[in-house]
């Protein structure tokens, strides 16, 4: 019997979607107002969910508590209230966008949590945008 446990965070945090290699007129043309010099901000939220059979022992698929200490150290701490692109590591070579923010927040908590359960990242970037990884 697998069970889906959720826990939802917030954070928010500036980025802009550019891309070095073409022309400043061909990121306007693509990326529109994401691509504000000046950087742009999001109040994203975000969903972690875990799949996985529950302990015999104690009920639980993962401990909520467990889960979200983890993602306020690995997740939260890193993001919040930063400029993706200035003070993220893991983008300095990276488009900062939503797909690409939620496969880093899945690497950063995949090697976490014990492969037996299954792990998805929904990430809302606004209200009516948002992004699931894995797919």
């Amino acid at each position: 019997m697998k069970i889906t446990v959720c826990r939802k965070e917030h954070f928010n945090a500036a980025h802009r979607l550019f891309n070095p290699g073409w022309t400043a007129e061909k990121n306007e043309l693509v990326f529109g107002k994401c691509n504000n010099p000046n950087y742009h901000g999001h109040n994203y939220e975000l969903i972690v969910k875990l799949t996985g059979e529950p302990d015999p022992e104690t009920g639980y698929v993962y401990d909520l508590k467990k889960l979200s200490d983890l993602i306020k150290k690995d997740v939260l701490d890193k993001l919040d209230h930063k400029n993706l692109n200035l003070d993220v590591k893991e983008f300095e070579n990276l488009n900062p966008t939503a797909e690409n923010i939620a496969v880093i927040i899945y690497k950063l908590l995949r090697e976490k949590i014990e492969n037996t359960l299954d792990i998805k990242i929904i990430l809302y970037e606004t209200e009516r945008n948002f992004v699931e990884y894995p797919a």
